[in-house]
């Protein structure tokens, strides 16, 4: 029996809110509800003072939805919109972000715009650290967007250990988490902001990693609520950021850099992605997007410059099919060149001392 917007709305008539309030979808706070191969996944509005008093509503939530035939999972999540200061002065938020377990380092593979390959950058990345002999995870954290499914060609839906734990996928040796795996391939992820920051705040913390040296996060294209809550939630030791050397997306690579550095995060150095075309045929070299530009910017922005990586066919084909190149040619020269990046990386996450997690204010 399949379900349905109506057979949830349905069940949670019979959930209310604390001290006598109204029922759930009497009261307003629902989000809109998104049903996927058996997983039913909504929020419930509050402030932030509300998180004690509404917790035994969620779990009431849940457990109704998980009640009806046809559901094998309800995620339920408590989202509170930032509120703003009534006076004309900036309000600002402190806050200290706490580790995840067992995991030493946490980087975020970020872009100022879409369409720089950025994922296929983060999934070799990964490899190549893992080829190093390092313990590594990935995170797709682009939940509009998501490409690891495709990417490390997995199929299927991570299993539910216990509680609200997930277990991790695995693909090449690496430990994968995405937004992908839990929904449909076809189904638009219409969500606002705070059901995007608790998808990522789950994929972070309810997902059982276990012993990592790098965990490698795959950030969405821009510089908003997803990059700042990683920030805010998670100790980053840096970021890496991937532009190609065509000058529009140099500008919004500058972005990144300014954005994490004013959070506070390190940044590992700048790649430059898509750098030149070296036709397979006759062996012409054709600059398309430009060339050096990426490499000029980290001077100029006085970070390390982590290296080039052409336009390859070989690079959009493996992608494509679920191969990564890293891992499927080891041993060539576009390998090589993810591996050199990767050297870098792992060699400044490791000189630096185990820094304290930074205290962040947002204005």
């Amino acid at each position: 029996m399949s379900v349905t917007r109506e057979k949830v709305l349905a069940a949670l008539e019979g959930v209310y809110l604390p001290e006598g309030g109204p029922s759930l979808v009497r009261s307003g706070r629902l989000s809109d509800i998104v049903i996927a191969d058996g997983k039913v996944t909504f929020s419930i509005a509050i402030t932030p003072k509300e998180v004690m008093t509404l917790e035994v509503t969620r779990a009431a939530a849940e457990k109704a939805v998980e009640a009806l035939r046809g559901v094998e999972q309800a995620v339920v999540m408590l989202t509170a919109e930032r509120s703003t200061s009534p006076t004309p002065q900036r309000a600002k938020l402190s806050t200290r972000p706490t580790s995840i377990p067992d995991v030493r380092h946490i980087i975020a593979v970020a872009s100022g715009k879409g369409g720089v390959g950025k994922s296929t950058t983060a999934a070799n990345l990964a490899v190549a650290l893992s080829s190093l002999g390092l313990k590594v995870g990935v995170l797709d954290a682009d939940i509009y967007g998501p490409s690891m499914p495709r990417i490390f060609g997995i199929t299927g839906k991570p299993r539910l250990l216990t509680g609200r734990i997930l277990e991790p996928m695995e693909a090449f040796g690496l430990k994968v988490m995405s937004i992908g795996f839990l929904v449909d391939p076809e189904a638009a992820m219409i969500w606002r902001g705070p059901m995007v920051i608790s998808a990522i705040t789950q994929m972070l913390r309810e997902v059982a990693w276990g012993e990592l040296d790098i965990l490698v996060v795959d950030m969405p294209p821009g510089t908003g609520d997803a990059q700042l809550t990683l920030a805010q939630q998670t100790p980053l030791s840096g970021a890496v950021i991937v532009s190609t050397p065509q000058d529009l997306a140099l500008i919004d690579a500058r972005r990144g850099v300014a954005m994490f550095r004013k959070v506070e995060v390190p940044i590992l150095g700048v790649l430059e992605n898509m750098s030149t075309f070296v036709c397979p045929s006759c062996g012409h070299r054709s600059d398309i997007f430009g060339h050096g530009g990426a490499r000029d910017e980290a001077e100029k922005l006085e970070v390390p410059f982590l290296g080039e990586i052409p336009l390859s066919m070989p690079i959009r084909e493996t992608s494509d099919s679920g191969k990564p190149i890293a891992a499927m040619e080891p041993d060539g020269t576009l390998a090589q060149a993810y591996r050199l990046a990767a050297q870098s990386v792992w060699g400044q996450l490791e000189s630096t001392t185990q820094r304290p997690a930074p205290r962040i204010i947002l204005e």
